[in-house]
């Protein structure tokens, strides 16, 4: 279950994973960020506040992330990992080749530090 809020001041997609990631989270994603999007060309970042990765549930969900990613990663400008997962650091170089947004670790606890490398004001 992933928890999610959008902060329309800051144009900042907030992603909090909970449990293992569902199939349906990615759809209530998109429902929240799609109309913004549409509305405004973009966000001004995505914060995944997740100290540790907890996975997919099944492949069906882990499908459903992928396809998100490929959905909306042009359309979001830096992406940040808030997490001591050693996966933070792998997402972190692997995922810059495939995604067009500036993606940057930081870690866990460091929620203030992502918001400001994405809104610097």
């Amino acid at each position: 279950m992933i928890e999610h809020t959008l902060d329309t001041s800051s144009s900042i997609l907030y992603v909090e994973p909970k449990t293992s990631l569902q199939k349906g989270d990615f759809e209530r994603l998109a429902q929240t960020v799609d109309p913004y999007i549409e509305e405004t060309g973009g966000l001004a970042g995505l914060i995944i506040d997740a100290p540790q990765f907890p996975g997919w549930e099944n492949l069906g969900a882990m499908t459903s992330h992928f396809c998100f990613v490929r959905d909306h990663h042009k359309h979001i400008k830096k992406i940040a990992l808030v997490t001591d997962s050693a996966l933070g650091n792998v997402a972190e170089h692997l995922a810059s080749h495939f995604v067009s947004a500036e993606i940057k670790h930081f870690p866990a606890g460091e929620l203030d530090k992502a918001k400001q490398w994405i809104s610097p004001l």
